[in-house]
């Protein structure tokens, strides 16, 4: 694994900073967790499936084939990308980095291999990790479209793995009179790719309506400190479940 280390901040009020511990654990549960994916008995037989977080993650590889599995590894971290970019103009840079970094050590790291295979350029990812700027940010992203392009798989069951994960991750970010920020924008992220990979891809047409409606749930993309402000798990799953349908429609 590289040596790569991305910015780390610290959650203040509604805006995006990440710990080191936090996230370093955070890491390490991935790292735990992302391989086990395609090898626990748990996995295959779809365990966790409904639950939030990395079961969510984990239950989401495991319902597309093998063929799609890399396709939905490059939308999973492009997501974080796309986060990333619309964040920058509102919290900064360093917040941005922050987030494309955490995509490096939770989804990326993990899975190099697959990334590898696919032939994307490192690179590129790792510095729109360590800077957040916008053009590095645009660089990593068309690098992830370039890999996505050749991957292959169904893009139908690429959306759903992604609005799978989305909705499993917006499970935790209202919990105790309390709005996750960190894991709000990782959720936000996880839509706008799965949102992504339909606006490029002319069968998924009759779901980008659903799928606009699922990204717009979130007002902002700064979390909302008041749980008032922010949309109700319950609305995050109902959209879910409406996209899911209109993909089973196709």
């Amino acid at each position: 694994m590289s040596s790569f280390r991305p910015k780390l901040w610290s959650v203040a009020g509604g805006a995006l900073v990440i710990a080191a511990g936090g996230l370093a654990a955070c890491s390490d549960q991935a790292a735990e967790t992302e391989p086990a994916v395609a090898s626990t008995p748990a996995a295959a037989s779809g365990e966790g499936e409904g639950e939030g977080g990395e079961a969510g993650a984990a239950s989401a590889y495991d319902a597309v084939d093998e063929a799609s599995r890399v396709a939905l590894r490059l939308a999973h971290l492009k997501g974080f990308f796309l986060v990333a970019r619309a964040a920058a103009p509102v919290e900064g840079e360093d917040a941005a980095a922050a987030l494309a970094g955490q995509g490096m050590l939770e989804v990326y790291d993990p899975a190099k291999a697959d990334y590898d295979s696919a032939g994307v350029n490192e690179a590129l990812l790792r510095e729109a990790a360590q800077t957040g700027s916008p053009s590095a940010l645009e660089a990593a992203i068309g690098e992830l479209d370039r890999a996505a392009r050749g991957a292959g798989g169904d893009p139908a069951q690429v959306v759903k793995g992604m609005v799978t994960i989305s909705a499993g991750l917006y499970a935790l970010v209202v919990i105790d009179g309390f709005v996750d920020p960190i894991e709000y924008q990782h959720a936000l992220g996880a839509a706008m790719a799965a949102k992504s990979v339909a606006d490029h891809e002319a069968s998924l047409i009759p779901v980008r309506d659903e799928l606009a409606d699922f990204v717009e749930l979130w007002p902002q993309v700064t979390a909302p400190e008041a749980v008032a402000e922010a949309p109700a798990p319950g609305l995050v799953q109902a959209q879910a479940s409406r996209v899911e349908l209109a993909l089973s429609g196709l």
